[in-house]
């Protein structure tokens, strides 16, 4: 469906770049070159418009499905952790531990010097 949708403004934008082709052949000098590079800007759009949309339809709506299949960082990943996916990079001490809630024991008193 999405392939069809793309059709409209692909074959729109190859109707205007033989538009600008053909009012380009008629003019001349510089005019002349800037209708030649708009019209095949034209084109490149249009095609590059139908190219996104065959690798959406051959992808089947999954954007991300070969960047992250098999990625360690994915596989790894423990819910119970503080780290995004489980593990620290290198280099990065581990973050220091709370402190703890209880207070220190009492020390009994010393005795005096003899």
């Amino acid at each position: 469906m999405i392939c069809l949708l793309a059709l409209i403004p692909a074959t729109m934008l190859a109707v205007a770049g033989y538009a600008v082709f053909y009012l380009a052949h008629r003019s001349e000098g510089k005019l002349q070159t800037f209708g030649r590079v708009l019209g095949v800007w034209a084109f490149a759009l249009a095609a590059l418009l139908l190219l996104a949309c065959l690798f959406l339809f051959a992808h089947g709506g999954r954007m991300h499905g070969m960047l992250m299949h098999g990625c360690p960082a994915q596989m790894m990943q423990d819910r119970d952790s503080q780290t995004p996916w489980g593990y620290l990079p290198p280099g990065n001490p581990p973050p220091p531990a709370a402190p703890r809630a209880e207070p220190a024991p009492a020390t009994p008193p010393s005795k005096p010097a003899p």
